[in-house]
């Protein structure tokens, strides 16, 4: 069974997100959510993670911090992080992926672009 971490302080962004995992095929995968960045660091410390979805402005701990974070760390520096942004800002995505980030998309995300963006892990994520 796979394992995807949702980060975002909206309840609602956080069930759309999986909605649209769910649309592109990860149905069958384990979701586990987070309200801010820390608390999605300590899930994804505590269990192998195959994905890690975050929105980058949360209160406590954003979505660069948390990716600064994972990118840090000899056992996490690996997972993939896809960051969700409603600031459509192109330098900002752009020092993201530079920073690690597998890919950065606007809100309001959509199963169709989720699936363009993620197809290179689909396969993985959905083993």
């Amino acid at each position: 069974m796979k394992r995807i971490v949702i980060a975002d302080d909206s309840g609602t962004a956080r069930m759309m997100i999986r909605r649209c995992l769910e649309i592109i095929g990860l149905q069958d995968a384990t979701f586990e959510e987070a309200e801010n960045g820390r608390e999605a660091l300590t899930l994804v410390k505590k269990t192998a993670t195959d994905l890690l979805v975050s929105d980058l402005n949360m209160p406590i701990m954003d979505g660069e911090a948390l990716l600064q974070w994972v990118k840090a760390s000899p056992k996490l520096v690996d997972l993939p992080v896809l960051i969700i942004t409603s600031a459509g800002n192109p330098a900002k995505s752009e020092q993201l992926r530079e920073m690690g980030a597998f890919a950065v998309i606007n809100k309001p995300i959509n199963p169709a672009i989720l699936s363009e963006v993620l197809a290179p892990l689909l396969d993985n994520v959905k083993g």
